[in-house]
């Protein structure tokens, strides 16, 4: 399942920053097989403690997280819903992506320009909203002429199509996003082909400085982007871009004493993927032998068969049961063989939903 984030921010917001770092701190490509890697895609391993403590258990011979990719969104300015600057290309990138991470200018620097002339994260973020309303705003109008001309011949579906989009419209020409309107499972389908922009979620980036990483949370900037933010059901991480840029060039040791030195818990990037985890609603399962230990990303509400199929499509077709563990009995137990015996591994089927931290052993017909 190759998940995409697109990063996206005006000018000298720190996007490019946050992007080498991420591109800096990738995970090995071989390590993921039937991945092609783009020069403005950075794959990163999704940290999971969960699978240390598999890794200390069963002693496999690799051990192989789960990943997750953010796109470079190409730059942004003005007009861009016009094709001003890179606009068509970036329009392109996004409609491409299942989430949007907004990189907001939090801080204040003489020597880095805006493109406004101050340091404004409310105005930066209504700008690029603004874009992505405009293109959405042209694709729902053009979809609207089109069933209208069909509800001649009496056609339902059209009937039905006209009425969702435009309650969308109307949302759109009230600068409201499209995900701000309450859809039915019909209607999300009809509106779902359309790729519109501002039905994807969204989730801000406060770049902060380096000094003011370890109390993002009292910089008045970031506190007015999470106002914002509220109001949308929206999240939003501090990170300084500046940084995560020196963090992905340590290891081990030096990189805990680094971020202990800056008195954070965690790298940002960490809460970031965390966090766009969250937001699309995805959830980890574990299969584990002596071979490999691995995750593997499915959504919330997968059933079995669909999380087998995430495998291999064979596993799918030929889907007979699951051993299923969770992952805190098993480390409980201390074994498979343990939890076993203790009548903790059980066999689920095809309606099985699978849950976040399930150890998964799938038995299927070739």
């Amino acid at each position: 399942m190759a998940l995409k984030a697109g990063i996206v921010g005006l000018p000298n917001v720190g996007k490019s920053t946050l992007f080498n770092a991420i591109t800096q701190a990738g995970a090995e490509s071989a390590n993921y097989p039937f991945c092609t890697i783009d020069p403005n895609v950075g794959v990163v391993e999704v940290p999971d403690e969960r699978l240390d403590k598999l890794t200390e258990l069963v002693v496999p011979k690799k051990t192989v997280p789960t990943a997750f990719e953010f796109v470079d969104i190409a730059g942004l300015v003005r007009g861009a819903s016009k094709g001003e600057g890179l606009g068509n290309k970036f329009l392109a990138h996004i409609r491409e992506v299942d989430a949007i991470v907004h990189v907001v200018r939090c801080f204040v620097d003489e020597n880095v320009t805006h493109v406004d002339g101050k340091v404004d994260p409310i105005s930066d973020i209504q700008t690029i909203n603004l874009e992505l309303i405009l293109a959405d705003l042209e694709s729902v109008e053009k979809r609207i002429d089109r069933s209208r001309k069909n509800l001649k011949g009496g056609n339902k579906q059209s009937a039905m199509e006209v009425e969702v989009l435009e309650r969308v419209k109307e949302a759109l020409y009230n600068d409201m996003p499209a995900r701000s309107i309450e859809l039915t499972e019909d209607e999300k389908a009809i509106i779902r082909e359309l790729h519109l922009l501002t039905l994807k979620p969204v989730l801000y980036a406060a770049n902060v400085s380096e000094e003011e990483v370890a109390d993002a949370d009292n910089n008045p900037f970031v506190q007015k982007v999470k106002e914002f933010a509220l109001a949308e059901n929206a999240e939003v991480v501090p990170i300084s871009a500046k940084v995560e840029a020196e963090i992905a060039e340590l290891e081990g040791e030096d990189k805990a004493m680094f971020l202990e030195e800056l008195g954070l818990e965690e790298s940002g990037l960490n809460r970031l993927i965390k966090a766009a985890y969250r937001l699309l609603g995805l959830y980890t399962y574990f299969t584990a032998g002596v071979q490999e230990v691995r995750a593997w990303t499915i959504r919330n509400g997968t059933k079995a068969p669909q999380a087998a199929g995430v495998i291999h499509t064979d596993f799918e077709r030929g889907f007979i049961r699951a051993e299923v563990v969770s992952y805190h009995d098993l480390t409980a137990a201390g074994s498979m063989n343990v939890a076993k015996e203790r009548g903790q591994v059980r066999l689920e089927g095809k309606e099985y939903v699978v849950a976040d931290g399930d150890v998964m052993h799938f038995r299927f017909n070739v």
